[in-house]
């Protein structure tokens, strides 16, 4: 098992499961550590990186497309206090953060995980049921139902209709927009039949959101609801994969990219020789970088 320990969080690896735990450390934001130990199977897994500096270095995990509803409404806009596939490395530690992403790439190879995007998600979100308090409102998710009640703070307008539940089968797609400069953010749930252009601050079906601590936390709500709401990638048809499974290239052409069969028992040993040719050929070919193919050489010769 591959594992680095820093003061901002530990990762572990097994081979088939990586777990981002948060640390304790004061610049850990209010998200990573809500969040908890986040299980990541390797499949969710496009690519691992680590970024070296003088002061201090940074391991990221890259998912693959449409994997996790988390990044699916946080777009990006995550800041690096509340980003968990993000680890701050010291200096020292730099060799074995690399070690770590080797493991994490080698078994990638092997188990010929491809970095296309999913048409389902890999990661289950958010534990439940959810509550937080931001901006002008507290949201509320159970699973089944959307609670948004209001505080002193909301406009006189929208607080005059009460709180309002809203039926995750009435919601059609769930936004979260961060304050940003003078900007207000805003959590937003889409009901069907129902567009609006209103602000959020007038909107009875969004919480307006001003960059206070607790903002982020609303991205966990949206979250919640989106891993229940149809993958945006799914084919209206109903076709395609639905277990995040993407089709085989077609076309001779892609023929060297499929994916080979399951792996061979450790002691078959004319089965991993048949794999380090095809392995030879991939690189040949240009699938394989010289440094992917050298670690997945090495992956294979120990099993021998």
């Amino acid at each position: 098992m591959a594992e680095i320990i820093q003061k901002d969080g530990t990762w572990t690896f097994d081979g088939e499961t990586l777990r981002l735990t948060p640390g304790r450390d004061k610049n850990v934001g209010l998200l990573r550590r809500t969040l908890g130990e986040l299980p990541v199977p390797l499949r969710a897994v496009a690519g691992v990186s680590l970024e070296q500096g003088r002061k201090a270095g940074r391991l990221r995990l890259r998912l693959r497309d449409g994997a996790d509803p988390l990044l699916q409404v946080s777009g990006g806009r995550l800041s690096e206090p509340h980003d968990p596939y993000q680890l701050l490395v010291e200096p020292g530690r730099y060799g074995v953060a690399e070690y770590f992403a080797e493991e994490v790439r080698t078994a990638l190879l092997l188990d010929q995980v491809p970095a296309d995007p999913v048409d389902a998600y890999l990661l289950p979100g958010p534990s439940l049921p959810l509550s937080v308090s931001a901006g002008d409102g507290t949201v509320s998710f159970d699973g089944e139902r959307v609670r948004l009640e209001w505080n002193w703070k909301t406009e006189d307008a929208k607080a005059a209709a009460g709180a309002r539940t809203l039926a995750l089968g009435d919601i059609s797609a769930v936004e979260w927009l961060p304050a940003a400069g003078l900007e207000n953010g805003h959590l937003r749930f889409l009901v069907h039949h129902s567009p609006t252009k209103a602000p959020a601050k007038y909107d009875p079906n969004a919480v307006e959101l001003w960059g206070f601590k607790k903002d982020p936390l609303m991205a966990l709500v949206a979250a919640a609801v989106q891993a229940r709401l149809p993958h945006p990638a799914a084919r209206a048809d109903g076709g395609g994969t639905d277990r995040g499974e993407v089709p085989a290239p077609a076309g001779p052409a892609a023929a060297a990219a499929l994916p080979a069969p399951a792996a061979p028992a450790e002691d078959d040993h004319d089965a991993l020789l048949r794999r380090l040719r095809e392995l030879g050929d991939l690189h040949r070919s240009g699938v394989l970088t010289e440094e992917e193919f050298t670690l997945a050489k090495q992956a294979i010769l120990k099993r021998m």
